[in-house]
């Protein structure tokens, strides 16, 4: 495949399921470049609609053949379709236009950069949208993909603001990652998930460990030392004698990325560096978001390091990277605020892993020491809740009012019985201490009438998950609004 010809300006790309996170972010990096992008989806409207339309970039909302356009260069296409179950995939495929999927022709567009992949089974996306802000901050030239659309990239999930490096999160899902090409990897997290295709943690372990094996000589593995499986996968990599760089981060960590004198005050988290005078801050709670802040320092140095050719950090960049840092105000479905009324307020977090669930309750705790922490979760895949039951029954400690609801299951998988939204249920209430606040409606919103009753001036509701029960949390809101 001639792919510089295809990714030159005035090609013609198509993207079928344009309207997913990635490829609307792949989407906008292509256009930036000059390049005639179209594509097209589902009726489902998604966020990403009001970003394509913003963008201008034209899509159709049909997967009919006779709906894609004759000319085109190449042809991007979500992981989630095939030709076999597709019709413009398979009329495309007919025509010989050359094809791709979605986690392909990211590798392909990272090997035309200096690039930088952001890994990890937590913290990936925000690592991304903080290394974001401070690229921005510093006026570093380079693009950022991350998973979810950041306030300060325009509530979009791309950044361009030049083009020799590219920062891009990558995923492990099916090893989706080892089609990047990364001269640095930032390991946020490395534990058992995926379950439906890593059946234990030395399968998951196993590819983070390939990926890691992809660093060229010289090449920078930056990771959580606070994390046992990043820790473990680097501290392999760098026994193996291939010239790769260990930088850890983290509370555990040595060196300059050290966290120290950690501590909350004022609806702030404050920290130190080693390796850096002064404070830092960000606006966003939980001592992980602090460790990811660590992350992406780390790894925006080594950026500044290459465009100064030395050490690169004098005082105007450290407070430019200061503020950065704490003008951050997150991402979309990441402790994401989505407003105030009647006194609550109402918050919404992707968190789904049962560790993220009880780091990021954790964090609330900490950052709202007076408010009532109520939460509505709701767990993704029947595989992932029958492997990790225990984890997810011991998560939510810092709720002071939990609801639980029916497992929101993936495309991928079928509901063959066993575990289910009611055992998980069965499950907290054994594992909990305060038995009477915990609830189960088989519906998020079923959820509604009674927690308008509770609700009251002073909370904190969370609709935590990956599932819809984000409904439940805009319902709520809008019925407390003036």
């Amino acid at each position: 495949m001639d792919l510089e010809r295809a990714l030159k300006p005035g090609a013609r790309v198509f993207l079928v399921g344009i309207k997913g996170t990635g490829m609307c972010a792949f989407a906008e990096l292509l256009r930036d470049e000059g390049i005639e992008v179209s594509g097209s989806d589902t009726e489902e409207v998604f966020y990403t609609d009001s970003t394509l339309k913003e963008l201008g970039i034209p899509y159709v909302e049909s997967f009919a053949p006779e709906a894609l356009p004759a000319g085109i260069d190449l042809l991007v296409y979500s992981a989630a379709y095939a030709p076999e179950t597709n019709g413009q995939l398979a009329l495309a495929q007919k025509r010989g236009v050359p094809m791709l999927k979605y986690p392909d022709a990211l590798g392909a567009y990272s090997a035309r950069f200096d690039s930088s992949g952001i890994a990890g089974v937590h913290g990936k996306t925000t690592t991304t949208a903080m290394t974001g802000a401070l690229i921005r901050a510093l006026g570093l030239p380079a693009r950022v993909l991350a998973g979810s659309a950041v306030n300060g990239f325009g509530g979009r999930s791309a950044l361009c603001v030049g083009s020799r490096y590219f920062v891009a999160e990558t995923c492990e899902y099916r090893r989706h990652f080892m089609a990047f090409h990364p001269r640095r990897i930032v390991l946020t997290s490395v534990e058992s998930d995926h379950q439906d295709y890593y059946p234990d943690y030395a399968s998951i372990r196993d590819a983070f460990l390939d990926y890691g094996r992809k660093l060229p000589p010289g090449g920078a593995l930056i990771y959580c030392a606070d994390d046992p499986g990043a820790r473990e996968t680097a501290e392999t990599i760098g026994g193996e004698g291939r010239g790769i760089r260990l930088i850890p981060y983290g509370f555990g960590a040595e060196g300059p990325f050290k966290i120290e004198g950690y501590h909350a005050a004022n609806e702030r988290l404050q920290a130190r560096f080693r390796g850096f005078p002064g404070e830092f801050r960000i606006r966003i709670p939980g001592r992980h978001s602090m460790i990811n802040a660590a992350a992406a320092l780390a790894l925006t140095s080594e950026l500044v390091r290459e465009e100064s050719g030395g050490d690169g950090w004098d005082e105007e960049r450290l407070e430019r990277a200061r503020r950065g840092l704490e003008e951050f105000t997150g991402t979309k479905r990441r402790s994401e605020i989505i407003g105030e009324a009647g006194g609550v307020v109402f918050v919404d977090d992707y968190g789904h892993h049962p560790t993220a669930v009880k780091t990021t309750l954790a964090g609330f705790r900490e950052f709202y020491p007076r408010r009532r922490l109520i939460v509505s979760f709701m767990s993704h895949t029947y595989t992932r809740t029958a492997a990790l039951l225990d984890d997810f029954a011991g998560a939510f400690g810092d709720a002071d009012i939990l609801f639980l609801h029916k497992i929101y299951a993936s495309a991928r998988e079928r509901y063959r019985g066993g575990v289910n939204g009611k055992t998980l249920f069965e499950k907290v209430i054994a594992a909990r201490k305060n038995k009477s606040g915990v609830y189960y409606t088989e519906e998020p919103l079923d959820a509604a009438l009674p927690l308008k009753e509770m609700l009251r001036p002073g909370d904190l509701f969370i609709t935590m998950g990956a599932g819809d029960n984000w409904k439940l949390g805009r319902a709520l809101l809008e019925s407390r609004l003036p």
